[in-house]
């Protein structure tokens, strides 16, 4: 894995909460990596099975689709499985590590970065989930839902953490390529940062930050 003085080649990008087939494709033709699907009912992002299934049938190969989970019910995400060809599941919430694992896709666990204040710290709650592909640090306290448009202390994130990280939290096009220079990061993901309202992408938005995007890496 990388570490402080081995930056990974490239940072992916996963842009969550697309609502739409429209929004789906201009992501991909974008260039970025993954597509996020909520399936949380309060989310303004939250999408139904149906409309899920649509979005997916219209993904490129290549493109990973994830998942986004809080607290539900087992036999929901059983059901989103049944219906959905999901790539990846992440979990939001208070799950359990038996919880995350019981289900036949790999996931992710957003670890909440409220209340971490040093690699301790954040080792303590990740070291619990230990078949987890890798962690989310979104600025929101743990267990609580994310999409607040909120950055956090960037120099809190893990960089010696033997699985990758990926970050969250009030990312957007005019703060991403500091976040990257600041984080030796797997990835990242955004999602309030590219709407022009909560659940509606903005294709300028989108462009803007995989130009960005680009930038950095053409830097390094």
């Amino acid at each position: 894995m990388a570490n402080r003085n081995e930056k990974y080649s490239r940072t992916r990008v996963k842009i969550c909460g697309i609502t739409s087939v429209e929004a789906a494709q201009h992501v991909c033709a974008s260039g970025a990596d993954s597509i996020g699907l909520v399936f949380y009912e309060k989310s303004p992002r939250n999408v139904s099975i149906e409309t899920a299934t649509e979005i997916y049938a219209s993904l490129p190969p290549f493109v990973t689709c994830v998942g986004l989970f809080l607290d539900p019910d087992i036999e929901f995400v059983e059901t989103v499985l049944a219906n959905v060809g999901l790539d990846l599941l992440q979990f939001h919430g208070s799950e359990t590590p038996d919880f995350c694992q019981s289900f036949p896709r790999p996931y992710i666990k957003a670890i909440g970065m409220e209340s971490v204040e040093t690699e301790d710290d954040f080792k303590k709650l990740a070291d619990q989930y230990t078949t987890a592909k890798g962690f989310l640090v979104d600025s929101h306290a743990t267990g609580k839902a994310g999409g607040t448009g909120k950055t956090f202390d960037w120099s809190h994130v893990p960089q010696n953490y033997a699985k990758p990280i990926i970050l969250a939290g009030g990312l957007n096009p005019n703060n991403v390529a500091d976040a990257m220079q600041a984080c030796n990061v797997y990835g990242i993901d955004l999602s309030s940062g590219v709407e022009s309202q909560p659940g509606i992408k903005d294709k300028q938005k989108i462009t803007q930050l995989m130009k960005e995007v680009q930038r950095v890496h053409c830097k390094n």
